[in-house]
This record gives C-alpha cells, sequence and structure tokens, in this order.
C-alpha cells in the first residue's frame, strides 16, 4: 500500500524563504570574494610599485619585475597573472593609492588599518577588502577613463546609484559625463541613470563566472551557452578527427582577453599540411559581418600570440548553425599571398560538407532531446 503524504498549507512560504536564503547566501558569497580579490590585486600592485621606488633606473626595474613576475605567479598559481594583468594591477594602486584607500568616504581616520602596518595576512587583506565596495571588473572598466575628475564620477554615482557593471560598461560607453556635464537639467539625467535594464542585472551564478573570478579561484571555466552548442562542438571535434590525420586537436573553449573584453573560442585545431593554426567559431545563430570582424580579431590575436615560428598563418573558420541554413566560412582574408591562400583553399575541407555535417548534427541532436527519458 502507497503511503500517501500531505504537503503543509505553509509550502509554498517554506519554499520562499529558503530560495530567498540561497540566493541571498550566492549574492553575499559573490561580494566577498570580489572583494577580496580587489584587496588582493591592490595589494600586488602597491608590492610592484614600491619595489619600483627601491631601483635606481624605475623604468627598466618595473619591466623586469613584471616579466619575472609573471612567469613565476603563471607556473605556480595558473592563470591570472600575465604581463597585462600585473601592469594592471600596478596601474590600479597608482589610481587608487594608500592616501584614497586608507580612507573612508567621507574623508574619515580609517583605523586599524595603517599604510606602515600592511602586512598582506589573512586580517589585513580581509580588512583591506572592505575599502572596495565595488567587484574587481568595474575597477577595470574605470581604469579605462584616463580623466581623473570622469573616473571619480563613474565611481561615486556607481555606488550611489548601485549601477552593475553592466550599467556602469554603457554609462561609460555613452560618455555619460560628458552629456551630464552639458545637460541643463543634470537631476533628471542623473535620476534617470538610476533605472536598470533587463539586460543590466547578473545573477550570482554570473558573477561567480565572471573571468576574473574563475581565474582569481583557478577554476576551470567549462561551461557553454546551450546544451545544443555543447553538443555540436563536441560533434564538429569529432567529424574534423575523422576527416584524416590532418587535424590535430589543441582545444576547446579557449578565452583570451583583449583590452577589458573577454572572448571565447569554440575550438583550435592545427592543420599538419598546412603547418598553422586553425580557429573555429560556432554561431548558433545566423551569419553576420560582425561575426566576420570578431573572427579576424581572433586571427589577428592568434597571429601575434600563438603562432609559433616557422607556421604559416592562421585560418578561421565560422560555423552557423541557424536552423536550415547552416553554413561555413573561412576567413583567408589574412593571408600574406595569394598562392597561400590557393593551397588554404585546396587543402582544406569543402565549405559545404562541413555546413551538412553541422546540419546533420544540430537535427540528430534536437531529436534525442525530445526523446522522453
Amino acid at each position: 500500500m502507497t503511503k500517501m503524504t500531505t504537503i503543509p498549507e505553509n509550502y509554498d512560504h517554506i519554499r520562499a524563504g529558503i530560495v530567498e536564503l540561497l540566493r541571498a547566501a550566492r549574492s553575499a558569497a559573490a561580494r566577498n570574494v570580489n572583494s577580496i580579490m580587489t584587496a588582493v590585486y591592490w595589494d600586488i600592485g602597491r608590492r610592484i610599485v614600491k619595489f619600483e621606488q627601491d631601483g635606481e633606473h624605475r623604468a627598466e626595474y618595473g619591466e623586469q619585475l613584471i616579466e619575472q613576475l609573471s612567469k613565476d605567479l603563471t607556473h605556480q598559481f595558473g592563470r591570472g597573472f600575465g604581463r597585462a594583468n600585473l601592469w594592471q594591477m600596478r596601474a590600479f594602486y597608482r589610481a587608487w593609492p594608500e592616501a584614497k584607500i586608507l580612507q573612508t568616504l567621507s574623508g574619515e581616520s580609517t583605523s586599524p588599518i595603517d599604510s606602515n602596518t600592511i602586512r598582506g595576512d589573512s586580517s589585513t587583506v580581509l580588512a583591506l577588502a572592505s575599502r572596495f565596495p565595488l567587484p574587481w571588473s568595474a575597477y577595470v572598466r574605470l581604469l579605462s577613463v584616463k580623466d581623473t575628475a570622469a573616473r571619480t564620477f563613474y565611481e561615486t554615482e556607481a555606488l550611489h546609484s548601485g549601477w552593475s557593471i553592466r550599467q556602469l560598461d554603457r554609462q561609460i560607453g555613452s560618455q555619460f559625463y560628458e552629456r551630464i556635464a552639458l545637460s541643463q537639467n543634470k537631476a533628471a539625467m542623473l535620476e534617470k541613470a538610476e533605472n536598470s535594464e533587463p539586460s543590466d542585472l547578473m545573477t550570482p551564478e554570473e558573477a561567480i563566472k565572471d573571468p576574473f573570478v574563475l581565474e582569481f579561484l583557478d577554476l576551470k571555466d567549462e561551461y557553454s551557452e546551450s546544451e545544443l552548442e555543447e553538443g555540436l562542438i563536441h560533434r564538429l571535434t569529432d567529424f574534423l578527427l575523422e576527416l584524416g590525420d590532418d587535424f590535430a586537436f589543441l582545444g576547446r573553449q579557449r578565452r583570451l582577453r583583449i583590452d577589458d573584453t573577454w572572448f571565447r573560442i569554440d575550438l583550435i585545431f592545427f592543420h599538419r599540411r598546412l603547418h598553422g593554426l586553425v580557429i573555429i567559431d560556432l554561431k548558433v545563430g545566423k551569419f553576420s559581418y560582425a561575426d566576420a570582424g570578431q573572427m579576424h580579431l581572433y586571427l589577428n590575436y592568434a597571429r601575434e600570440h600563438w603562432m609559433k615560428q616557422g607556421e604559416n598563418p592562421p585560418v578561421g573558420l565560422i560555423l552557423c548553425a541557424e536552423k536550415g541554413a547552416a553554413e561555413a566560412h573561412y576567413a583567408l582574408e589574412n593571408l600574406p599571398n595569394k598562392v597561400l591562400a590557393a593551397e588554404y583553399q585546396t587543402v582544406l575541407p569543402d565549405e559545404k560538407i562541413i555546413a551538412d555535417e553541422l546540419e546533420r548534427s544540430r537535427r540528430e541532436l534536437e531529436k534525442r532531446a525530445r526523446i522522453p527519458e
């Protein structure tokens, strides 16, 4: 005899309370990770600047220090300590020096932290973390604002209005500081700026998956935007490897950072006969000119940072998996001569073969998704 269970009448109230508790806890965890990370990066910048000031030839001293630190820290702690990152930490400290950080926003003294007793232990890091109310990604965006008055304005408004990083990015990108300086109704503009758009909101999960946080915690960034995309990438990897022994798999979901923007390349192969990299970008939607521009950005980056001596320039493959209209496009314009471009076209698989496989894989994956378990 099956035992009957009765859900209490107040179950919805209990569930709602637990959901709210979990959401609050996750938000608090994301904030804590970000504030500690920001404090650590500020202190790394402080140590770099102090070391430079002790050197006789400061510019050369700083170059050598950051070069060696980048190698050592990357070897010991993994991602997040490239030369560009360390220079950014240095710039962060210089833009928010001790005189500014060791004071509250109201200008009052901030004991117990003293500029002479910053040691870098856990208690000091926690105390410093309270001085950074914005996430690290917000400070990175603020660093791109070269005018000190404008940067202070955006920082103040982000704190006052509770802007998310997306709101801050949008306001800086639209030159809100310059526009409000010219406005006759500044109060109305400030009030309007406090309103957020649906796309501005960031969930705690998104905050934890921020590339900066993933680097700081040394977590793997292997999640994809959708199960369909993940499945297609897996199937295409197998398909290209089955075409012969020319394609050698190097990696998937490879992240790269250009200025303050993060990108993710879906697949990277090395083609043995062409002796060059093949960069593959998958778009679940329709092909656009923006996709071509982004691919050329990837190719320029790969040519500068990933191409080894003696290799041919990388080639890009853009795959578009829009339902009923799969497409494949090679980007060959970056090749130095027509002869090499012709060789690539001869050796690389036909675009239609890849597009047909993309469409077939998409149909099969969607069919499997509809079958109940």
